[in-house]
């Protein structure tokens, strides 16, 4: 045996149970998810499916990978599992910056607007990967361009929702614009 096969074999043997873990949380997760699902009403709306339906699809679909995961871990492991490209160690600045937009996000959201809130979230975000990738720029100039990529991504997800689809979200007014 190489000494390359020898290293992916003993790497193999090692993350098997990591692996079984990751495939039982997703299980866990699926089951979690059915209990939240069967506390949602079941009463049909428009086109004939409850509002639990999607719920109860997502955690079915959830269980089934879940359990394919556990399976393929314990005949053998994931073996066409390529080493990953990223960093030994995470990044924890970028992790800082995404989760402070997403927290910022959630916490505005019904202050600012749906639009607005949104914006706020890519423009950390985009902070966060680019701190990751060592290219962090503070300028002004950078922060406006990335508010304004913000605003034209979140602008019409907001405007599809609330005027073609009728789904109330968060906004700054009341008109179902903004």
């Amino acid at each position: 045996m190489t000494e390359h096969s020898t290293d992916s074999t003993l790497h193999s043997s090692r993350s098997i149970p990591l692996q079984t873990a990751v495939g039982a949380a997703l299980v866990l997760l699926a089951i979690g998810l059915g209990v939240g699902a069967s506390a949602v009403s079941s009463e049909a709306g428009y086109g004939g499916v409850g509002p639990n339906f999607l719920p109860w699809v997502v955690s079915g679909v959830m269980l089934v990978c879940g359990i394919l995961c556990v399976v393929e871990a314990r005949t053998g492991g994931f073996r066409a599992l390529e080493d990953g490209s990223g960093d030994e160690r995470a990044h924890w600045k970028g992790f800082i910056w995404v989760s402070a937009g997403l927290l910022l996000n959630a916490m505005l959201i019904t202050t600012i607007g749906f639009i607005l809130s949104c914006a706020l979230c890519f423009v950390l975000a985009v902070r966060g990967f680019k701190s990751s990738e060592g290219r962090l720029d503070l300028r002004p100039q950078i922060w406006i361009k990335d508010l304004l990529i913000g605003v034209a991504v979140a602008a019409p997800v907001y405007w599809m929702f609330t005027q073609l689809l009728a789904i109330n979200l968060p906004g700054l007014t009341n008109t179902g614009w903004l």
